[in-house]
């Protein structure tokens, strides 16, 4: 590792200025009904409610309204399971350029038809047989297009970041944060900023059981490749850590927790019969696990980030119905 971080606190306050006024500064929840559940203070930032349903529009417009009037006007690429996906095609659209996303043949067709609604061409592929990098990588080389990962970019990252940072000027203040855990992005921005603003507040990645690619990597100190999840949870199906967001995960994460796809469900149904809020698999896994009491028993102010609310009518009901 290096000893300059890619990503600091001053990134991250700098992507904040940069999306203020164009990402939504998105609502902190509170539930007397929750807090009673696990025995502390609960706040949920509804990044279910940011733009595109989802806190990936932070980190896409952030990497996107620094490129060049040059590659914008040829346009961008990316490469996504959805939410990344629909992120880079309004960032795209906001700031008059064009977008080109490859997305997994089995991405949840409320993700694919909302990517196409904002303007973008979709490219398709297996994400169990292909390598969606290296497939990206190469669209972009031969289209002349910039590529916007979803989470191995520092703009990404800080933009990301800023979603914590906001939740900790609200409170004050937490004793833990509770963030899900894909490729690491999220966990990263979010660790970036908790840490740099001091303080012991504890930063907990949580990932499903099926791909704990992240928790298996910090254990070994290296990178640790699983098979490609097969999970609810599809905007965490990745089979390993990036390798920049490992980097930042490895020095700031105080730890990974696991759940499975019953105990995402049942957060999912939580959420929407007592909290009246809509969250995806990957945006309720944070949810899951403070309900499953995964998360350390002594800290009394504990936030969660609700990622993504990306979910239809009907997969909704086929995953929680009775």
């Amino acid at each position: 590792m290096t000893n300059t971080p890619p990503v600091t606190l001053a990134d991250v306050r700098d992507a904040a200025a940069r999306i203020e006024g164009v990402a939504h500064r998105t609502p902190v929840l509170r539930s007397r009904t929750l807090d009673a559940l696990v025995g502390a203070e609960v706040y949920l930032k509804c990044e279910n409610l940011q733009r595109v349903g989802a806190f990936k529009f932070r980190g896409a417009y952030n990497a996107a309204s620094r490129l060049s009037a040059g590659q914008l006007s040829a346009g961008i690429a990316a490469y996504s399971s959805g939410n990344h996906a629909q992120a880079v095609a309004l960032a795209a659209r906001e700031l008059g350029s064009t977008a080109v996303i490859l997305m997994p043949e089995d991405t949840p067709r409320s993700k694919r038809e909302a990517t196409a609604g904002y303007g973008a061409e979709i490219v398709t592929y297996d994400r169990y047989n292909g390598d969606r990098v290296a497939l990206g990588e190469a669209m972009a080389a031969e289209r002349g297009l910039t590529l916007i990962p979803p989470y191995e970019h520092p703009h990404v990252i800080a933009g990301q970041g800023t979603a914590a940072l906001e939740l900790m000027e609200e409170t004050g203040g937490l004793d833990a944060l509770v963030v899900p855990c894909g490729g690491g992005g999220l966990l990263a921005g979010t660790a970036t900023a908790v840490k740099g603003l001091g303080g012991s507040t504890r930063v907990i990645g949580v990932e499903p059981e099926a791909g704990d690619d992240t928790k298996r990597s910090l254990e070994a100190g290296h990178r640790v490749s699983v098979p490609v999840p097969r999970t609810i949870a599809d905007g965490q199906a990745a089979h390993i850590p990036g390798e920049l967001t490992f980097s930042v995960n490895q020095r700031l994460v105080d730890g990974i927790v696991l759940v499975s796809d019953d105990e995402i469900r049942a957060a999912m149904r939580l959420a929407f019969e007592r909290l009246k809020t809509v969250i995806e698999p990957s945006g309720a896994t944070g949810l899951a696990a403070l309900l499953a009491g995964r998360v350390d028993g002594g800290a009394k102010r504990i936030g969660v980030i609700l990622s993504g609310g990306n979910v239809d009518a009907r997969r909704f009901a086929e995953l929680c119905g009775d």
